[in-house]
């Protein structure tokens, strides 16, 4: 081999870790990359007959065994019933992993895992994917603890509807009702205590279940939210990510599903010769790095046509959307681990300590891990042990650590 051609191979290399690298910044990996034409269920375990929505959210539509849980553990695919944004009764898909063995008296403890970003297609859902378990942070942990682990899909992953990407009260109606799920089923022994903890639009979703638990499932406890680089300040996050390459697959794909279950008008914020590009997007789901590669290659036209405004989340209604979406403080009295990497650009690092701050003014009780050199990819991933930590004290009943000044 000449040096011209190791060079011009290098080079190549080169360009592809680069690639590569970037797209991670996109979001977080979970399932199957799959081509859809329309919503539908990715199987008929997945499409129900509405006379099946009759019952409380919460409750157990149809279950089957997942093979390959860790640890000799039993894990269930679920399909139960939850509410809808207008407080309509809808299914949602799910994963329930119960570790072996007998319960104790009062029940297993209930980690309840929120996803990050999948996708938005029906395709997209976890409960999917060929590598579910090792994409659940913590799971061997968990499982070894004796904790029940309850992953929702959150609405329109797998079931046959438009998925409210980003909308916070949706995805936390999900979890929850996926920790009633746990609690009740046949041989699971789940207790009425849990905590959450998610990645991304999981960590957006696990602060989201802190602000709805009590009113919404009063029979519960929840004892702690964990959140790694969780979206918080929407604004700020739509009109930053317009510049990068995963950003704008977060945006395309905000837009896509906001449109179609908020009505949001795209006319006065997206090129009409982006649509074709946005809709692509919308098909492709994301596990591995290569999913990411095929989403760049997609994501291109957008480089040269895609928003009409700079400051897209100052048009209305997005803007009040994306207010909606941000969460506010939790309740003081909920123990609360925040995890961010110093290199994320993605979720800012002065954004998540923002949300800190107003949490620590609110009272909480804050743990801020910042993780050196750590992008958005890898957030859940190397604070997982520290979680697993800090979820197992708050079950034992340990004083909440707190890095607010006092």
């Amino acid at each position: 081999m000449t040096s011209t051609m190791t060079s011009t191979l290098f080079r190549r290399s080169a360009r592809f870790v680069s690639i590569c690298r970037k797209l991670m910044l996109a979001a977080a990996l979970l399932p199957l990359s799959f081509y859809v034409t329309t919503a539908s269920a990715q199987t008929p375990f997945y499409d129900a007959p509405r006379s099946l929505l009759a019952g409380q959210p919460g409750t157990m539509v149809r279950q089957e065994i997942i093979e390959g849980a860790p640890l000799g553990a039993t894990a269930y695919r679920v399909l139960y019933r939850s509410t809808g944004m207008k407080g309509e009764p809808i299914f949602v898909s799910g994963v329930v992993i119960v570790p072996e063995g007998d319960p104790p008296p009062e029940g297993r403890p209930i980690v309840a895992w929120a996803h990050p970003t999948s996708g938005v297609a029906p395709a997209c859902a976890p409960s999917l994917a060929i590598f579910l378990f090792q994409q659940m942070q913590g799971l061997r942990s968990f499982v070894e603890h004796g904790y029940v682990v309850a992953a929702t899909d959150y609405p329109g992953l797998g079931t046959p509807e438009t998925h409210p990407y980003l909308v916070g009260d949706s995805e936390a109606r999900a979890v929850i009702d996926s920790v009633r799920v746990a609690a009740t089923m046949p041989g699971a022994g789940g207790g009425k205590r849990f905590t959450v903890w998610g990645h991304s639009q999981g960590g957006q979703a696990a602060i989201f279940t802190g602000l709805l638990a009590k009113s919404y499932a009063p029979e519960l406890t929840l004892l702690g939210v964990a959140a790694a680089a969780p979206a918080t300040d929407l604004v700020t996050l739509m009109n930053d990510d317009i510049n990068s390459v995963g950003g704008k697959n977060i945006t395309a794909m905000t837009l896509w599903s906001w449109h179609r279950v908020y009505d949001a008008s795209l006319n006065n914020i997206l090129d009409p010769s982006a649509m074709p590009t946005v809709d692509r997007l919308a098909r492709e789901c994301i596990e591995s790095p290569f999913d990411l590669v095929e989403r760049q290659r997609t994501e291109q036209p957008l480089e040269q046509h895609f928003l009409t405004t700079k400051g897209p989340a100052d048009v209305e209604p997005w803007h009040s959307l994306l207010e909606k979406n941000t969460p506010g403080p939790l309740p003081s009295d909920l123990p609360v681990f925040l995890v961010q990497g110093t290199i994320d650009q993605i979720i800012r690092p002065d954004v998540t300590e923002n949300y800190m701050k107003k949490l620590c003014a609110a009272g909480s009780k804050v743990r801020m891990m910042m993780l050196p050199n750590i992008g958005h990819g890898r957030a859940a991933q190397a604070s997982t042990m520290a979680v697993v930590r800090w979820i197992a004290d708050r079950f034992s009943g340990e004083a909440a650590p707190s890095d607010c000044a006092s």
